[in-house]
């Protein structure tokens, strides 16, 4: 595979650090990004200062990096403060770096007793008496690798264990359904009445491919439909969200569930615990358990009838 990208980062003190993102970002012509951190937050004043940040550029080829590298380390070099961590990184990408080089890390993962994911690029995989989910992630999040998205799965699966029947009389929502995955598996466990939304219209794209994939398009209906938009009586919804995101739902989301419905939180970090549960404290709500991975959590509700 011929490389295409040259990828420049480099390591600066964090309150350099939109400096230099501009300067980058003017230099290379394209976007910048910043190293991706562990927050479980969308407001700036939770998030933690870091003391060092990394900045990724990239630029394409033909290209004389070498003079871009004088460039930037001069630059770096005139700024107040700023003394060298280590010089910049460079490497080069291929175009199909960006989209298949995290295949080699998704492999067929067992899930509870009932569910075995499978990446659609591995056929053949056949366990018995487990329901196959074959998976094609794309640019949406959701593997089943992640502890947030096996919580949500082991919780499923003990809540779609009633007779067929009243399986398939039962409303699902997946609120952020990004890859599908947590609709797929109510679909593959019974359910016939799923909807699975997101506010991203690739994420929708996705799961749409997925549920086709997996043969439960008619089960399972996607669309980025807002949570006031959408209808009540559900027995069960799933939000592997933010936690700060579910505390701003809360109202909508609890309004949307049927009497004695379950509800299932996910993505929360066990240091958000307690603002999730203070967040869902004044409504009709049973709380059942709290389910850990690492320092994930996985909430577990149902509604008062």
């Amino acid at each position: 595979m011929a490389a295409t990208w040259y990828q420049v980062t480099c390591d600066v003190p964090a309150p350099l650090s939109e400096t230099v993102a501009d300067f980058l970002s003017e230099l290379s012509g394209c976007g910048v990004c910043t190293e991706n951190r562990d927050v479980d937050s969308f407001s700036p004043d939770d998030i933690p200062e870091l003391a060092i940040a990394s900045i990724t550029c990239y630029f394409t080829l033909p290209c004389q990096i070498e003079q871009q590298l004088v460039q930037i380390t001069g630059f770096l070099a005139t700024l107040p403060g700023y003394t060298p961590i280590v010089p910049p990184q460079v490497s080069l990408l291929g175009e199909e770096d960006w989209a298949t080089s995290w295949k080699a890390h998704f492999k067929p993962l067992a899930i509870g007793q009932r569910l075995l994911i499978t990446p659609s690029w591995e056929t053949g995989r056949q366990d018995e008496g487990r329901a196959v989910i074959v998976l094609d992630p794309g640019m949406a999040f959701g593997t089943g690798g992640h502890e947030t998205t096996r919580l949500c799965l082991e919780c499923l699966e003990g809540l779609l264990v009633p007779t067929p029947s009243s399986i398939k009389t039962m409303k699902i929502l997946d609120l952020g359904t990004g890859s599908g995955i947590l609709a797929i598996a109510a679909a593959k466990l019974g359910a016939v009445q799923i909807d699975a939304v997101d506010i991203d219209p690739q994420a929708v794209i996705v799961a749409e491919e997925n549920c086709t994939l997996n043969k439960v398009a008619e089960q399972v209906s996607c669309s980025t439909t807002p949570l006031e938009q959408l209808g009540d009586g559900y027995r069960i919804i799933l939000a592997n969200i933010l936690a700060e995101e579910l505390v701003r739902m809360a109202p909508g989301i609890v309004s949307r569930m049927a009497p004695g419905g379950s509800l299932i939180l996910s993505g929360i970090l066990a240091e958000r615990e307690e603002l999730v549960r203070n967040g869902f404290d004044p409504f009709p709500l049973s709380f059942e358990a709290s389910l850990a991975a690492g320092e994930w959590r996985c909430l577990h509700y149902r509604r008062l009838p």
